[in-house]
């Protein structure tokens, strides 16, 4: 899993990420989310970094209980 900065352009990717957002419901933006993690998981298309992925983003959020 590579996590060094690779967006040639980071604040404009950000920016079309918001626009994307606007006026949407929450329930909308989680739509929009969804199918947005799905696209770029499949562009990746590897089952190992996707993997890999899924747990660094879960250890990020603190809201995720750990339990063994």
């Amino acid at each position: 899993m590579n996590t060094a900065p690779r967006i040639p352009d980071p604040d404009g990717f950000y920016a079309a990420l918001l626009a994307a957002h606007e006026g949407l419901s929450e329930a909308h933006c989680a739509d929009l989310n969804a199918r947005l993690v799905l696209l770029l998981a499949n562009q990746c298309a590897d089952q190992d970094v996707l993997l890999a992925c899924i747990r660094a983003a879960a250890e990020d959020n603190p809201t995720t209980n750990h339990t063994p």
